[in-house]
């Protein structure tokens, strides 16, 4: 029995310990405020693409959407840069997903991804798509990616 004690007390700990490295591990706001070019919406394994037509004020409409969601933050950018990145933790174990959205005259691109991972399980598509449409835009309906 004791050593189950101890074989238990050290899963706890191994545990612990994870969650704190995903918790605490460095974020250098210069490797997440980028964004790859990309022009038409895609979803992938780990996070989506989205382009959407707003007019020139999308990016300041996306912020405030974006800033009062629950458990984000602005990372790095800002509307005044044409380019913002956001984090997102997830509520319980704290896995950060990262939103970077940039205003390309009237278009507003977003690239949602993951930090941690493989897949997202189609966690980054829902939040974009519930974000563009508290925003009035119908985003495209979210599928999982085939590969």
């Amino acid at each position: 029995m004791g050593r189950i004690m101890i074989f238990g007390w050290i899963c706890l700990a191994a545990v612990v310990v994870v969650l704190g490295l995903i918790r605490l591990a460095p974020v250098d706001p210069i490797d997440w405020n980028i964004q790859p070019d990309f022009s038409e919406d895609k979803t992938f394994r780990g996070g989506v693409f989205r382009v959407v037509q707003t007019g020139p004020g999308g990016l300041a409409r996306f912020d405030r959407v974006a800033s009062a969601a629950p458990r984000t933050k602005l990372l790095a950018g800002s509307v005044e840069d044409g380019l913002a990145t956001y984090v997102t933790r997830t509520k319980f174990m704290g896995f950060p997903d990262y939103t970077t959205a940039r205003q390309d005259g009237d278009f507003l691109k977003v690239y949602a991804r993951l930090r941690f991972g493989r897949s997202d399980l189609g966690v980054n598509g829902a939040r974009i798509g519930d974000w563009l449409r508290q925003m009035g835009i119908e985003a495209v309906p979210e599928a999982m990616p085939a590969d």
